[in-house]
């Protein structure tokens, strides 16, 4: 399976407009989920004003999804730095090179950028993370697995925990 840690990422602004995008799962534990972005994109415009969001995993081949709903927060910057730090250096060099989200003149305009970028930190060995870059960490609050099944009665697990608290209630849903 090509990028399982593949997910939706559904955001809205603060007038209540949706969007999703394609990001990548980097961590899990205990807290939540955590993905890592350019702070000044649009989807963390949404997330700024609006902390809430929902995740989705789907697997066609396997005929698994998985949803993760809740509240958001930034990692912290020692998380955000540790993970930047693992990352190759021209992936490094990427978020410094993209203003995310925002118009470019055209393709030529971003590899310049680019060049001139790989040229600065060639002989550096470590690349700062930029600012405005780190990651976000939903802390779920609704966790719902999926599985297909050829009769269309779909098996749906549903996990609802209120914010805070240890303790998932499971319930079986209708498909």
């Amino acid at each position: 399976m090509h990028e399982p840690n593949a997910m939706c990422l559904s955001t809205a602004d603060g007038t209540g407009r949706p969007s999703a995008r394609i990001v990548l799962l980097k961590q899990f534990d205990d807290q939540g989920f955590v993905w890592y972005t350019n702070y000044e994109s649009r989807k963390s415009d949404d997330l700024t004003v609006n902390p809430n969001a929902c995740l989705t995993f789907w697997w066609g081949e396997l005929e698994r999804q998985i949803r993760i709903e809740g509240a958001v927060e930034k990692v912290s910057a020692q998380e955000s730095d540790a993970y930047f730090n693992s990352r190759p250096k021209g992936s490094q060099i990427g978020a410094w090179t993209s203003d995310q989200s925002r118009p470019v003149a055209d393709r030529t305009a971003l590899e310049d950028k680019e060049t001139t970028l790989k040229a600065k930190y060639e002989s550096q060995e470590v690349v700062q993370r930029p600012p405005h870059w780190g990651g976000w960490r939903i802390l779920p609050t609704y966790v719902e697995f999926w599985k297909g099944r050829q009769s269309r009665l779909h098996d749906r697990l549903a996990y609802t925990r209120e914010s805070g608290a240890k303790n998932w209630k499971m319930e079986r849903l209708q498909p």
